[in-house]
Order: structure tokens, then sequence, then C-alpha cells
């Protein structure tokens, strides 16, 4: 029996859970429309050990999503995941954000999904997965325009899924893309991807993993103002 915890930290989806094996016990998350990481994640963390009457030494390990996403918000996550790892000397798991919320969409032999996670301007975070849950073309950060993932469109049906399909719908106009902006990277998601890792002994280094975070950050300055 694996007791595991899961940290969802890479949107403004602030998400903990806790599971048995592959089953989820609590889940506790707040999607606010800014990011709350900093004041509710260690909360939630509490309450959800709480809720499931467990302590930190009853964890087998902890589950981190690992990126693309915010930059803040994933180190946040990530240094809360190490930080517990080394207290209680348990491993590491990471789940790539893109695939945990391209498994929440049913997808059919013959069809694909796109998660896509809203960068800045037209840019988004994204990859593609088909039927199987297989990567078949890699995470990018990319300007989306009117030929966007067109090697895909003979595909039967493209789920085009996450923040970033707001704002690129009306620029991808083949019919077979079907836009779904409700995706959210969540930690209930993550559950049954942190399970096999566990049963498989898929761990990080906790001492040397970083997010991935795909684009270096930028510091965004005010600009002077002129006399």
């Amino acid at each position: 029996m694996a007791t595991l915890l899961h940290l969802e930290t890479a949107t403004t989806n602030c998400s903990v859970s806790i599971s048995k094996n592959d089953e989820i016990l609590v889940l506790k998350e707040n999607n606010a429309a800014n990011y709350s990481h900093s004041e509710q994640l260690h909360i939630f963390i509490k309450e959800a050990l709480e809720e499931a009457s467990l302590s930190f030494s009853d964890l087998d390990a902890v589950a981190v999503s690992k990126g693309p996403g915010s930059y803040t918000g994933l180190r946040i996550g990530v240094s809360a995941a190490k930080g517990i790892c080394f207290s209680v000397d348990i491993p590491l798991i990471s789940i790539p954000t893109l695939q945990s919320m391209a498994n929440q969409v049913d997808v059919k032999p013959g069809e694909l999904v796109i998660p896509v996670l809203d960068a800045r301007r037209m840019e988004v975070y994204s990859c593609v997965f088909d039927n199987n849950d297989q990567e078949i073309r890699e995470t990018r950060a990319e300007i989306i325009d009117e030929d966007s993932f067109s090697e895909f469109v003979t595909a039967q049906k493209v789920y085009v899924v996450g923040s970033g399909a707001e704002k690129i719908k009306g620029v991808l106009q083949h019919p077979n893309f079907i836009f779904d902006t409700t995706v959210i990277p969540s930690s209930k998601d993550m559950v049954k991807m942190a399970f096999k890792k566990f049963e498989a002994e898929q761990f990080e280094d906790v001492a040397y993993f970083e997010p991935y975070y795909l684009k270096d950050f930028v510091l965004q300055q005010k600009k002077k103002k002129t006399t």
C-alpha cells in the first residue's frame, strides 16, 4: 500500500491531494484568478493530511507537477515537495504538467489531444498525445498562427485543451479542432501516473531536481519616467 502526496502549482490552480495506491483520498484546491500558492499550498498540505488522518511520516513519496508553467508557481511546488522528501527521507516523483492535462480527455483511436498552457501574447506551451497517452510531438513554447498544428489535422478529432485554448481558437480554423478551456492541471489527475512511477521506482534525485521551465524567467522592470 503506497500513500502518496501530490502537489500541482504550475498554473493558478493551487492543488493538493493524497492517494492510496491509485485511488484519491483527499483533494484540496483553489483555482483563483491570481496565484495564491505561497499563501495556500502549505495550508492545503496540512489540511489534507489531517482529513486523511495521516502525518508526513506516513507518506511513501511526494509527486510534484514538473512543468512547464508558471516559473514562480513551479518553484514553490518543487521547493515544498523537496523539503518534505528531505525531512522524512522519501522519494520524489515528477509528473509532466501537460501530460496530466491530456489524461483528462477521453481520446479515442484516430484522435489526438493537444494540451496548451497560456504563455505570453500568442505564445503557448504545448505537446501532442495520441489515444494511448503516447507523446507524438515534444513539448514546445511556440507562437500560434494559422498553420500551427496543421500536420495533425488529418486526425479524426484534435482536442485542444487548457488555458491557451481560448486565445488560439479564433486562429485555428480547421473543423477537426475541438477547443476546451475548462481543462486545468490538478493534483487529482496526477494520481494514477504517480502510482505507476512509484511501482516502477522512477524517482528523481531530490538534491538536483529542478522544474521544467522550458523558458528562462524574465523579470519585467518598470520603465523610468523621463523628466
